[in-house]
Formats: C-alpha cells, sequence, structure tokens
C-alpha cells in the first residue's frame, strides 16, 4: 500500500461513534445554510424492506433529533408495494419516469441516483440501498457526520463487515474479485477503501453536481474514482458502521454486475469503447447448456449542473 494511502487511513477513516449526534447537531446548528441533509433511497420491489428504513430514519434523525431534512424514496419501477409501504412509513415518494421526462429513463441504479438530485434540495446528499435488513440509523448520521464537521471532506462512503448467510466476512464477492484488483492496480490511491462499491455514501451536491453517473451497477465506482480525480484523496473519507445485512444476488447476477464494473472502469481508463459491451452466460436447459447474452450498460448520465433543468431549479 502507497505511503499516502496509509496516511490517510489514520487520518480519514473512523467510527461513526466518534461523532455523536449532539456533535453534529451542534455543527449543523452553526452553518445551517451548509448543511442540509437529503436522504436518498433507490428502491426496486423493496416493499419487505424499505418501511423499516425510513420508519428508523424519521424516527431516529427527524423526529427525535432534526439530523435529516428530507427523505425520499425513488421508486425505479416497483411491482410490488413498494411506493405504498415507503409512502405509509414516511418518505416522500418520486417515481423515477416522473423525473426529468424530457431525457426518457433506462433502467438502472445510477439513472435513479442521477435523477434524485432533480429532486431533493439538501447541501449533503446521502445514498442508503432499500434492501438492508436490522437497519440503523448510524448509517446515516454516521457517514454524513464527517461532512457537517469537516469542511474539507467532500465524500463519505460507509465500510462494514458484510455477512454471506451465516457466514461472516463472506459477503462483497464482486468487490473482492473485480473492483479492489482494479482498484489496487489502476487507482492505488483508492487501495484503503473497505467497502468501495457499498451502497451507503454521502457526498456534497456541489461535488455531486460536477460528475458523470453511470447509469447502472458501475455508479458507485464511476463516483468513486471521479471524486477522486476532482477533488483529491484527502477530501474522501469512509466511517464504519458496524454490519451489513441485504438481500444478496445469485452468480449470474453478480457476473452482470461485475461486467458493468469492469467497463466503468476501462471507460475511464482509456475513454475508449468496448468491443463487445455484452455478457454471455449459461444455463442448463433440456438438451445441455444454453448461452444467454445480457447487455451491459454503456450509457453515462452527463453531470447534473449540465442539466438546464437543473440549473434553473437551482437558480429559482
Amino acid at each position: 500500500m502507497l505511503e499516502e494511502v496509509e496516511s490517510w487511513l489514520a487520518r480519514r477513516s473512523w467510527s461513526a461513534a466518534d461523532r455523536p449526534l449532539d456533535r453534529l447537531l451542534a455543527a449543523k446548528a452553526r452553518d445551517p445554510r451548509r448543511g442540509s441533509v437529503s436522504v436518498v433511497l433507490p428502491a426496486l420491489n423493496e416493499e419487505a424492506t424499505v418501511g423499516e428504513i425510513v420508519t428508523a430514519i424519521r424516527r431516529e434523525l427527524m423526529e427525535k433529533v432534526r439530523l435529516v431534512d428530507e427523505l425520499v424514496v425513488i421508486d425505479s419501477g416497483s411491482t410490488d408495494a413498494t411506493a405504498k409501504v415507503a409512502r405509509e412509513a414516511g418518505a416522500r415518494v418520486v417515481h423515477r419516469d416522473d423525473i426529468l421526462p424530457r431525457i426518457p429513463a433506462v433502467p438502472g441504479k445510477g439513472e435513479v441516483l442521477w435523477r434524485s438530485l432533480l429532486v431533493t434540495g439538501g447541501d449533503i446528499v446521502c445514498f442508503v440501498d432499500a434492501d438492508l435488513r436490522e437497519f440503523s440509523a448510524d448509517f446515516v448520521s454516521g457517514i454524513v457526520g464527517p461532512l457537517l464537521t469537516d469542511p474539507d471532506v467532500r465524500f463519505v462512503k460507509a465500510m462494514y463487515d458484510r455477512p454471506l448467510g451465516d457466514t461472516a466476512g463472506q459477503g462483497g464477492r464482486v468487490t473482492e474479485l473485480v473492483a479492489r484488483p482494479l482498484l489496487n492496480l489502476h487507482w492505488p490511491q483508492l487501495a484503503g477503501l473497505v467497502q468501495p462499491l457499498g451502497g451507503e455514501y454521502a457526498a456534497r451536491r456541489s461535488l455531486l453536481e460536477q460528475l458523470p453517473f453511470p447509469v447502472g451497477y458501475g455508479v458507485e465506482l464511476g463516483l468513486l474514482v471521479d471524486a477522486l480525480h476532482t477533488v483529491g484523496l484527502d477530501a474522501l473519507a469512509q466511517v464504519d458502521v458496524g454490519v451489513r445485512k441485504h438481500r444478496h444476488q445469485d452468480g449470474q447476477a453478480l457476473g452482470r454486475m461485475a461486467a458493468a464494473i469492469y467497463r466503468t472502469a476501462q471507460l475511464r481508463l482509456s475513454r475508449g469503447h468496448l468491443v463487445r459491451p455484452s455478457l454471455t452466460q449459461f444455463e442448463r436447459g433440456e438438451d445441455g447448456f444454453v448461452p444467454r447474452t445480457h447487455p451491459v450498460d454503456t450509457e453515462e448520465r452527463p453531470p447534473m449542473r449540465e442539466i438546464e433543468e437543473y440549473v434553473s431549479r437551482r437558480a429559482a
């Protein structure tokens, strides 16, 4: 590991307990114009978990204390009761397709996160996946904490243990097999990130609106690499929030995720194009193995500050 990264780990890695809520509230009160917090949950068919997450954030960080200013669930086309459950739990629910209708939406998590900037107003934007179980509000307060207390911090990732079923430390398979090798080889300054692909992170709006958003699974790696190049390593940080439990995907879904992440990395290395932006996987059928080919998303959304509707809204 680079000496620079070892130094960064010592200075920019914290625990959620390092910043108690009273300290965060005091920091927010000192500069309310720069301390407003929006929490965004991208959700697709998450009726089983989204309500518990919304309830915890509202109870702990909006009612008991006023740390979070708005809580928005972006529904990206759920066919279950995700929107109803989230709304009843106290979130504002916005459908992906109702945001920026001039640009037709495409499937993908990154698409939803990008569009969320148009329907939120916080100076700090915190993203939380909607499939988490046994959720703790520390996931939110922990990662927005450094942004409230340290003006030099611009982008904060959550770090945590990721069990796979009952086995500790075996989650995050795409992280270990794809993302971590890519980062260590090509962006060694990011080798100290414990969970580079984790879906829980917070950033200043002023940074997010400068960055392009890969529309799919590559969004976390893309934002992280681009944030490094835009503001430098010392503006990045990570906070330990404990244990992350969530729904795990099957091997083929992980393969598609890995391909999208590799594509995102390749684009940032060369700004070139894939020869064949697709991934073929195999399933056993009645007559043997059957190939299934899936497109690897190659589209990215431009920095939000280049979108006329966003500029007009921020100027209003």
